[in-house]
């Protein structure tokens, strides 16, 4: 099969707001508030920024701070903590009293790499409940951010477009001599396959490889064997 699946860099955002360790608090809720996100990656190096693609990125991602991050202030602002909260919440507490990127941010940073294909990025979403991710080259530079909507969006792909791939990838590979009788319809990204096949033994494979096809929501599969000829 020559198709290869969607990859990170395919779908995020490469214009990205950045800062650098020595961020401050009310610098970070400013860039939060303009961008409209909960979460800012933070860079090896300088100063508050933003980010477009390679090169303009201000280093390495070290880390992350987010809203939760910035919330400890205000949770704990005309607090009095007995010490067993003191004890079962030091880190929250030491981040109440943060002022800059570097001590209020998650480190290291959760990220995913540029080449990532989706399933990966959102299996990695999905396990540290995270709505974004940075995502990095292979020096761990920032080339953009994904989001959960970035990933929805191969579902927006057209349903003759997926056809297409359906019958290049799937249905030339698995069943050469029938591929003009296997009859390929998509409506709503639901994949009908229908038609004999010369080997049904490979049915289940091709449910799963259409499956794998991005933008495939379901896949409904009627294919048969071969027509028997009649007995003389």
């Amino acid at each position: 099969m020559h198709g290869t699946p969607h990859i990170v860099s395919d779908v995020m955002t490469r214009t990205v707001a950045s800062i650098g360790r020595r961020a401050e608090f009310k610098e970070i809720v400013q860039l939060m508030d303009q961008w409209k996100i909960s979460a800012l990656p933070v860079l090896e190096g300088e100063g508050v920024g933003e980010g477009e693609g390679e090169g303009e990125g201000e280093g390495r991602v070290v880390g992350v701070v987010s809203e939760a991050d910035l919330l400890y202030k205000e949770e704990f602002r005309d607090a009095d903590p007995d010490i067993y909260t003191q004890v079962r919440r030091f880190s929250d507490l030491a981040k109440a009293g943060a002022v800059t990127a570097e001590e209020l941010m998650t480190s290291p940073a959760l990220t995913v790499h540029v080449n990532a294909t989706l399933s990966q990025a959102a299996r990695t979403m999905a396990y540290a409940k995270v709505k974004r991710l940075p995502v990095v080259d292979d020096t761990g530079r920032l080339e953009g951010v994904v989001s959960r909507g970035d990933l929805l969006k191969v579902f927006l792909r057209d349903d003759d477009e997926v056809a297409e791939e359906v019958r290049r990838e799937v249905v030339s590979y698995l069943f050469p001599a029938s591929f003009s009788l296997v009859r390929v319809q998509v409506k709503g990204g639901v994949v009908t396959l229908a038609g004999p096949v010369r080997d049904t033994s490979l049915v289940p494979v091709a449910a799963r490889l259409v499956r794998a096809v991005e933008g495939v929501m379901a896949v409904e599969c009627n294919l048969t064997g071969p027509a028997r000829r009649p007995e003389q």
